[in-house]
């Protein structure tokens, strides 16, 4: 995972579904207004992430083991955002650092994981 797109995993019977969550920009009731205004534009980008996390932590409820991983921060901002929420406590969740991946090498590295 990253800040833009998730590659959401579910392991059953040696198999794998993927499912693909991403990050979804606002849309401007006006899309001809352009800010200047870093502060409006970093809440923007605050807002976006958020409604993003949640995506996923919905997506985690009802798992028993979870592994985030991923070659950027994204992993560890939502396990952060996870062990806060109580709802979360009886998940077992890691977060490994992993490079730049292919499909093939996601469910290698899950697999491995899980075995």
């Amino acid at each position: 995972m990253d800040h833009s797109i998730a590659h959401v995993m579910k392991f059953a019977n040696g198999t794998i579904v993927t499912n693909t969550i991403e990050s979804q920009p606002e849309i401007l009731e006006d899309q001809q207004i352009e800010y200047k205004d870093e502060s409006h534009s970093l809440n923007k980008e605050q807002r976006q992430l958020s409604s993003y996390y949640k995506e996923l932590g919905d997506v985690i409820l009802g798992n028993e083991d979870v592994i985030l991983f991923g070659p950027t921060e994204a992993k560890s901002e939502l396990f952060n955002l996870l062990k806060d929420n109580h709802l979360f406590d009886e998940i077992k969740i890691v977060v490994k650092s992993a490079d730049k991946m292919t499909e093939s090498e996601r469910k290698i590295f899950v697999k491995e994981y899980f075995k």
